[in-house]
C-alpha cells in the first residue's frame, strides 16, 4: 500500500481512533466524537448529500477518498463506505496530506 492516507487509516483503526459503517458514524457525528469523515468515491449519491449535510450542520471536515474496497482493505473490515476519524491528530495529518495530493 504506497497510499499514505490509506496507511494512516489503517494505523487509526489498530489505535482505535476510527469508526465505520453509515449507521455508527453518523451516530458519533451525531454525538460530536467524530473530527473528520471520509467518504468513499463510489458511495451512492444519496449517502454522500447525507453525510455533507450533516458535516456542514455539525461543522465536521469531510473528504470524499479512494474507493470502498481500498479503504475497507486498509482498515481490515469488509465492505466500509464511510469512515470517521475521533482522534485529531490522525484527522489533521489526513487533511494535510489529502490537500497535498490533490493541491489545495
Amino acid at each position: 500500500m504506497n497510499d499514505k492516507i490509506l496507511s494512516l487509516l489503517g494505523f487509526a483503526q489498530k489505535s482505535r481512533s476510527l469508526f465505520s459503517g453509515e449507521n455508527t458514524v453518523k451516530l458519533y457525528i451525531k454525538k460530536n466524537r467524530i473530527k473528520l469523515v471520509i467518504i468513499a468515491e463510489d458511495t451512492s449519491q444519496n449517502s454522500k448529500e447525507d453525510f455533507i449535510n450533516l458535516c456542514n450542520l455539525k461543522n465536521i471536515p469531510y473528504i470524499i477518498y479512494s474507493s470502498r474496497d481500498e479503504l475497507s482493505k486498509a482498515i481490515g473490515k469488509y465492505n466500509r463506505a464511510i469512515l470517521g476519524i475521533k482522534d485529531s491528530n490522525f484527522a489533521e495529518k489526513i487533511l494535510e496530506l489529502y490537500k497535498a495530493k490533490f493541491d489545495m
